[in-house]
């Protein structure tokens, strides 16, 4: 996505790592210095005397972000040792509402699963993707997200479904699953090796090229759907 508003001229783009097993970076081929929960950790013991949490915290969101070629990049990391993530998405929730007014898109790459939507660490959105592949189970999987979406009453203008690693066509039964759960298919990425070999290479995925099958598929998706 990123690569496509990039593509198109679009910007300035603030890329959003809200993933606790921080690597959008990897996939940006960009490198971080510092992330969200570090600065909370920081915020514990290290504030400067005469200086307000708040304005530290402004102070150590700006130093997080990592300024590349078109767009920045700012990832939340993690709290160190045990406990609940739930202080560390405060922190994400603040940190985005710092930045959001210096940036026209802002893609957030969030962790697979619910939680940080009963977190509201995602409570604003134009477009949300919802990334299944394509068995029933993560189809049924999709269609709780969309609920629970509905059920806390976040702002999210539309959700769409992206099916991913899809291997030649989708079966019916899995159309027919589709329209049961009233949701709306955005369009499949199939799978693709150029995607698996540059992984295996360490290479950012951000660089596939334009021939990439996965490329393309997405492409057509984000055309359809971001203005």
């Amino acid at each position: 996505m990123i690569r496509h508003l990039l593509d198109k001229g679009k910007g300035p783009i603030l890329a959003v790592d809200a993933d606790s097993n921080s690597n959008l970076n990897e996939v940006l081929g960009v490198e971080v210095r510092s992330t969200i929960g570090e600065a909370r950790e920081m915020m514990k013991k290290d504030v400067p005397t005469g200086m307000t949490k708040d304005i530290w915290f402004e102070y150590k969101v700006q130093e997080a972000l990592t300024e590349a070629k078109g767009f920045d990049l700012i990832a939340m990391g993690r709290p160190e040792g045990p406990g609940c993530y739930c202080a560390a998405n405060t922190l994400a929730r603040k940190c985005l509402d710092l930045l959001t007014g210096n940036y026209r898109y802002i893609v957030i790459d969030n962790e697979a699963g619910m939680e940080h939507f009963s977190r509201l660490t995602t409570r604003d959105v134009d477009l949300l993707f919802v990334l299944s592949d394509s068995s029933r189970r993560s189809i049924l999987t999709a269609s709780r997200i969309r609920d629970l979406i509905h059920e806390l009453d976040l702002r999210i203008v539309r959700e769409v479904l992206v099916i991913n690693r899809v291997q030649g066509e989708l079966d019916q039964e899995i159309l027919k699953e589709l329209k049961r759960q009233n949701l709306e298919l955005a369009g499949t990425i199939p799978v693709d090796e150029e995607v698996y070999r540059y992984d295996l290479e360490g290479k950012p995925t951000i660089g596939l090229p334009l021939e990439s099958k996965a490329v393309q598929a997405a492409g057509r998706i984000f055309e359809d759907y971001i203005q």
